[in-house]
């Protein structure tokens, strides 16, 4: 039963040896649309967190693709569980969390000063899309000097947080911000979900994306009134035969889909490495109880404390998380460097893991523009076993 659990998530989150995604432009709207969201990460020591987790399941996927999508209003930036790529036709369940902030109900985003917020807005609507470095350049004309100062940055932050402005383009990590009206495509619905139709929301997304979780999976960083409403929902999915509840051995209970069970997957599992902010990593329950991999983004750890590395990525095989590798992408000499290598599952046949392991550096150090591969822990590694 845990096997074909695995299986039925790993395929349902699209990391099958075949993608279940077109390629190119309209496999990366397919996925964020059948994800749910792609989330945003500025660490950089090998490529960004969005482009990998894409890059992990389309076929001929390009950096180059998010901006396209952006600015043909099919995705955009905002705030799911993180700062996030959503479809744009999921836009009307952002407006709750815009709501929020604008009636001074965010813990994080309430203390935006208004005066300079209309100034940036009025900036904005009269010269157009605008960069934050041009707002410093320009500060002593027109804002005065606050934008090197918190109050303005937690203004700017503010408006896009509450939904007056959007990004509508990035130059690498850099924002470019426009008034929302400008961004949104014509006759998008902008009716505010009640929470029951939220929850519905947030229900489906998971059951799509996932096929298997858990409750705390479900309602993750979700305040009580949603989670209320949630139990009612999942109640009637359990009631409808739509999802079924497993226990498995060591006492976690999850929520299966169905009609995805009975179909049952026929698909292989190659290899892949995965970002530490993969979607389907994410819920450290669920990955620990399923998977019986305990997974931890080492990166805010103090250098000491780390078991395995800054930034160690998890390693697919097949069905299961067989280990983590530490890498870095040295772009000036397009070298990527393999730092460390922990394997923590027995393997059956080694020998062909090494080969599709060495397989994925090749097709992972192109994707982040490097030529040569410095893997000489792998083969310290892979001699000793």
């Amino acid at each position: 039963m845990t096997s074909s659990l695995k299986q039925l998530t790993l395929f349902n989150q699209g990391l099958g040896k075949t993608s279940r995604f077109a390629k190119g432009v309209d496999g990366t709207l397919q996925a964020i649309e059948h994800l749910g969201y792609v989330q945003i990460d500025t660490i950089s020591v090998v490529e960004r967190a969005h482009h990998h987790i894409l890059w992990s399941r389309v076929p001929d996927y390009e950096l180059s693709h998010l901006n396209s999508l952006v600015g043909e209003r099919q995705i955009f930036e905002y705030w799911y569980h993180a700062a996030s790529y959503l479809p744009m036709k999921d836009y009307r369940y952002a407006l709750p969390a815009m709501m929020s902030v604008r009636n001074g109900e965010s813990r994080y985003f309430n203390r935006g000063d208004q005066h300079l917020m209309n100034e940036i807005l009025a900036r904005v609507r009269a010269e157009g899309k605008i960069r934050l470095r041009d707002i410093d350049k320009n500060n002593k004309k027109s804002l005065g000097n606050w934008w090197n100062t918190g109050p303005g940055r937690r203004a700017f932050e503010q408006l896009y947080m509450q939904g007056d402005l959007m990004i509508c383009e990035r130059n690498g990590m850099e924002k470019v911000f426009d008034l929302t009206e400008r961004c949104l495509p014509e006759n998008i619905d902008l009716s505010m979900p009640a929470l029951y139709e939220y929850a519905q929301y947030l229900f489906n997304n998971t059951l799509r994306a996932h096929g298997a979780f858990t409750w705390k999976q479900l309602v993750h960083l979700k305040k009580n009134d949603l989670k209320e409403i949630m139990r009612i929902v999942l109640k009637e999915q359990i009631d409808a035969g739509v999802v079924s509840v497993i226990k498995l051995e060591n006492g976690q209970t999850l929520y299966v889909d169905v009609a995805a069970m009975e179909q049952k997957v026929s698909t292989d599992f190659g290899l892949k490495i995965l970002s530490p902010f993969d979607n389907s990593l994410i819920h450290r329950d669920r990955l620990a109880s399923l998977f019986e991999f305990d997974y931890r983004i080492e990166c805010y750890v103090p250098a000491a404390k780390r078991v395995y590395g800054y930034f160690c990525l998890p390693i697919l095989y097949q069905d299961e998380l067989v280990g983590r590798v530490d890498c870095k992408a040295h772009r000036s000499i397009k070298e990527l460097e393999v730092i460390s290598l922990h394997l923590e599952k027995t393997v059956k046949n080694k020998e062909l893991f090494f080969f599709e392991l060495e397989q994925e550096f090749k097709r992972f150090a192109a994707f982040n523009q490097c030529s040569t591969i410095n893997d000489k822990v792998i083969q310290r590694i892979r001699t000793k076993i």
